[in-house]
């Protein structure tokens, strides 16, 4: 149960009507309430400007085993509802599991969602569940996207109880970032529920059915960036209370008490982070709500991520460290091991001690004492005169002149300390202009090894020259530092890694860095890259330059490729 929840994109959930075809056929899927044919994790209140259109009863009446387009394998039907069903296949060609979405090609709404599926498709941004394959064949329209089986649905995460602090944090800033992105590109979700957000093993977050979704349940809205930002305040406030904020249960989550409104979320659970708590109040706030600061309602998905990049960053929290336990002397005995030994049975302890051998009393003895002793003393004498001669033989160098001036170990010079300076922004640094992770940037300075500022894969490296001057970041320092050393923490690692630090005059990309003052180069093979100037440059404004990524495997954000990624920069100073 734990991969079909984790898999299979949330297209059951209602939108405040009855599905017309959960009424006729009992629905059999995760997300569906096979009792009353609606969602188990109930409706999602409908805001105004959204509509959802009726569709017809009749779904594709397939069944395990069939194949389409001779490559995907259907496996198990994990929801039918509203005249469409979606399945767990298996791509035969590429021997993976996918997940399928099938509808009639003459279903009113396969236009729609061959048109969702092949946008979000274009998007091809990894935070979202991918969209691999769009098609019309034999009467039958389906769509094809990945299968997450390593995942976890927020509605699961939520069941254990809320977030931490930092945790719901991260849900908020990946979430509206990625919305964000997507909203550039014209493309809204219009279902942002929890069972629409996947949590990696990696902590990453996930967004499934961007677009799509929508779009098999027919519906639409005049305001879909206010629809989606509303829906991410309400996750956020989910994450901090394990509380739904409208008065219906649902996706698991208790509702709030009828006929009182939207209340802040540190007035349903104690010790509520105060900023994250406002921040869901701002979001919720299209809905009539009344923001619990004097700050204005977010009502895009930008202004939200802008306003979570303004609060100060909340630190993952200390690792707990167990107590080791008590040392406890043991009764280990040799022989024994402490165990008790029967009445009756000789143990080592018990036999008699042997002793030993008396000292040599005979004339040979003696002999051989007296032998042993006279080596001694003529070795002492041997060593003394040695000692004496090349003590002698010093002097009389000292006396010719040829005295030894080279300083003395202590007087050797010590390595200067350094120190750390702080960093009071980053951007993102593409002089080609075209950037690789814009709203990644800051992930490059929270000290936190979970977050990073990655890069597109590339299929030529490790050098990229072939195809890219190469790829960076540019940091303010506040003002003008002596920069002599920097450490930067890298995501993968492998053949190999090369970057160097530039002196820049802003923080513009328009720049180029053949212009710019080089403080220090190098290269690595490891996830870790020291930086160190031959000489001290006075700079407020650093540039991190990329021009060789190494080869690493497929991850949640991209195939397998030359790419790299930065989780934390440090630039520092001779004390």
């Amino acid at each position: 149960m734990a991969e079909r929840s984790t898999a299979a994109v949330d297209v059951a959930d209602n939108s405040g009507d009855e599905p017309l075809a959960a009424q006729a056929a009992q629905a059999t899927a995760d997300g569906v309430d096979t009792q009353n044919g609606q969602a188990a994790d109930g409706p999602m209140p409908e805001k105004d400007g959204e509509r959802s259109s009726a569709a017809p009863a009749a779904a594709p009446e397939l069944h395990s085993g069939h194949k389409l387009a001779r490559r995907y394998r259907l496996e198990e039907c994990v929801t039918r509802l509203d005249g469409f069903s979606s399945w767990r296949a298996m791509d035969e060609k590429l021997r993976r599991a996918v997940g399928v979405h099938l509808l009639p090609a003459d279903h009113p709404r396969a236009r729609s969602v061959l048109a969702a599926a092949r946008s979000s498709a274009l998007l091809g941004d990894p935070r979202f569940v991918q969209v691999l394959d769009a098609v019309e064949e034999n009467d039958l329209v389906y769509v094809v996207h990945e299968w997450l089986p390593d995942a976890t649905e927020l509605t699961a995460v939520l069941a254990a109880g809320p977030l931490e602090p930092h945790e719901a944090y991260q849900l908020v800033h990946q979430i509206s970032q990625a919305m964000t992105a997507a909203h550039r590109e014209g493309l809204a979700h219009l279902r942002l529920t929890p069972s629409a957000i996947l949590r990696t093993s990696t902590g990453q977050y996930r967004i499934r059915g961007l677009a799509v979704n929508a779009a098999l349940r027919g519906i639409t809205s005049e305001t879909p960036q206010r629809a989606d930002t509303e829906a991410i305040g309400a996750l956020l406030y989910a994450a901090l209370t394990q509380r739904w904020p409208y008065e219906n249960d649902a996706y698991g989550l208790t509702g709030l008490p009828k006929g009182v409104g939207l209340i802040a979320p540190d007035q349903v659970r104690a010790g509520v982070h105060r900023g994250l708590g406002e921040l869901a109040m701002r979001a919720l706030a299209n809905d009539g709500a009344t923001a619990s600061s004097q700050e204005p309602a977010c009502t895009t998905p930008e202004e939200l991520a802008k306003a979570v990049a303004a609060m100060p960053r909340i630190r993952p929290p200390e690792p707990a460290f167990t107590a080791p336990p008590e040392y406890q002397q043991t009764t280990y005995q040799q022989g024994s091991y402490g165990r008790p030994v029967p009445a009756g049975v000789t143990t080592v302890q018990s036999r008699p001690v042997v002793p030993p051998p008396p000292p040599l009393q005979s004339r040979t003895g003696r002999a051989l004492k007296w032998g042993v002793a006279a080596l001694l003393i003529a070795a002492l004498g041997l060593g003394s005169w040695q000692l004496a001669d090349t003590l002698l033989g010093r002097g009389t160098q000292g006396e010719s002149g040829s005295s030894n001036n080279q300083p003395k170990n202590n007087d050797a010079p010590k390595a200067p300390e350094l120190v750390t300076l702080p960093i009071k922004k980053v951007e993102e640094y593409y002089p080609d202009g075209k950037p690789q992770n814009i709203e990644g940037a800051e992930n490059s300075i929270d000290a936190d090894e979970n977050s990073f500022w990655r890069t597109y894969k590339f299929d030529d490296g490790p050098d990229m020259g072939a195809y890219k001057a190469g790829l960076g970041l540019v940091f303010d320092l506040g003002q003008e530092e002596e920069v002599s050393a920097a450490s930067i923490a890298l995501r993968f690692s492998g053949n190999r890694t090369t970057a160097t630090i530039y002196a820049a005059p802003d923080m513009s990309s328009s720049t180029q860095v053949k212009s710019m003052q080089k403080i220090a180069t190098g290269t690595t093979s490891g996830k870790k890259l020291d930086l160190v100037a031959e000489t001290p440059v006075k700079t407020r404004y650093v540039v991190l330059w990329f021009t060789a990524m190494p080869h690493s495997g497929a991850s949640e954000f991209s195939g397998a490729g030359y790419k790299q990624g930065v989780s934390n920069v440090v630039f520092s100073r001779t004390s």
